[in-house]
């Protein structure tokens, strides 16, 4: 392995007879397929949201170690959890699995800190609003919005 070269003449990214081309049908550059899944785990534990999602949807491989690992989705479930307790702790009461939980909290999220920090505070109109960054809110949440705002 050591000094090997590929075709083009640069050094080789796999070693011999390892393409990843097994049952997970990685590619050429499939560095799950070869590293142990505690290894390819905290890679991909280093990964943002939406950078984890896409990476699920890279091959097959990577699809199956992400996908298998709650405690990748566990832990961007906590960060959101911040902003959304009440709606994370009733969907895991619930049942649902650290990944959905995060997939159905997520942006409702990001889009109710906005509100809370007072991104939205005296906005004249709702043609004001900027449509690509709103969600659907409950009236629980709403209520804290509105909470935040008559504070401010």
């Amino acid at each position: 392995m050591e000094g090997e070269r590929s075709a083009a003449g640069g050094p080789a990214l796999l070693p011999a007879g390892r393409e990843g081309r097994g049952a997970g049908g990685g590619g050429p550059a499939d560095f799950v397929a070869l590293l142990p899944p505690e290894v390819s785990s905290r890679i991909f534990s280093d990964l943002d949201v939406e950078s984890l999602c896409h990476a699920a949807v890279t091959c097959k491989g990577w699809h199956r170690v992400i996908e298998s690992n709650d405690g990748l989705w566990r832990h961007h479930c906590l960060s959101v959890r911040a902003v959304c307790q009440r709606e994370i702790d009733c969907d895991r009461g619930n049942g649902y699995s650290w990944k959905i939980t995060l997939l159905r909290n997520y942006w409702k999220s990001k889009v109710k800190q906005e509100w809370l920090s007072g991104k939205y505070s005296n906005i004249p109109s709702q043609n004001s609003l900027p449509e690509k960054s709103m969600y659907p809110m409950d009236v629980d949440t709403w209520g804290e919005i509105l909470e935040a705002e008559l504070e401010r």
